[in-house]
C-alpha cells in the first residue's frame, strides 16, 4: 500500500485549518486516514505548525511520501534534514554524535530566526498602531478647530472705502492740464 503524508482540510470558508495525516494514496483528501501526525494553521503569522516529530520521522523512514506542501512543512521543522543526517550516519560519513550536534545547531538557528521574525512583526505592528494614533489625533484636532471656527460669532469690521491711488493721482493731473489749455488759448 502506497502511503502519503498530506494535509486534510478543516475549518470554515476562508479560514482553513489543516491536519497533517498519513493516508493511503487512493483515499479521498478529507477521507479515511491511517494516523494523524499534527496540525498546520496558515491563518497565523508566522504559520502555526504542531507536529509529532518522532511519529513523522518513523513514517518518513518507512517510506511514506509527503506531498509538496507537506514536504515544505516537514523541511521547515527539520524532519527532512534529520533524515538526511541519518543517511550520512548509515553510510559512515558521520557519527551519531556529530549528526545530533549538527541537528541541534540547526534547530537553534531556526528558533532564533523564528523569534526574530515574531519580534519584527510585533514591532512593526506597534509602529503602525502608533502612527495610526498620531494620525487620528491630528484629524481630531483639525476637526475640533473647524468646529470651533464655525461656532465662534463672526465679528464684522467696518472698513472705510478708500479711493484707489491711481485714480487720485491722475485726476489732479488731468484737471491741471485742462485748466492750462484754456488759459493758453485766452492769451
Amino acid at each position: 500500500m502506497a502511503t502519503k503524508i498530506r494535509l486534510q482540510r478543516h475549518g470554515k470558508k476562508g479560514k482553513p485549518f489543516y491536519y497533517i495525516v498519513v493516508a493511503d494514496a487512493r483515499a479521498p483528501r478529507d477521507g479515511r486516514f491511517i494516523e494523524r501526525l499534527g496540525s498546520y494553521n496558515p491563518n497565523t503569522n508566522p504559520a502555526t505548525i504542531d507536529i509529532n516529530f518522532d511519529k513523522a520521522f518513523s513514517w518518513i523512514n518507512n517510506g511514506a511520501q509527503p506531498t509538496d506542501t507537506c514536504r515544505a512543512i516537514l523541511s521547515y521543522n527539520g524532519l527532512l534534514y534529520k533524515k538526511h543526517l541519518q543517511g550520512g550516519v548509515k553510510k559512515g560519513a558521520l557519527t551519531q554524535e556529530q549528526a545530533d550536534a549538527k541537528f541541534a545547531e540547526w534547530v537553534e538557528q531556526k528558533q532564533a530566526k523564528i523569534s526574530g521574525k515574531k519580534s519584527d512583526l510585533s514591532s512593526a505592528k506597534e509602529a503602525a498602531r502608533k502612527a495610526a494614533l498620531t494620525a487620528e489625533a491630528a484629524k481630531k484636532d483639525a476637526k475640533a478647530a473647524a468646529i470651533a471656527a464655525k461656532n465662534t460669532p463672526a465679528v464684522e469690521e467696518v472698513v472705510e472705502e478708500e479711493t484707489p491711488v491711481a485714480e487720485t493721482e491722475e485726476a489732479p493731473v488731468a484737471e491741471a492740464a485742462a485748466e492750462e489749455t484754456p488759459a493758453d488759448s485766452a492769451e
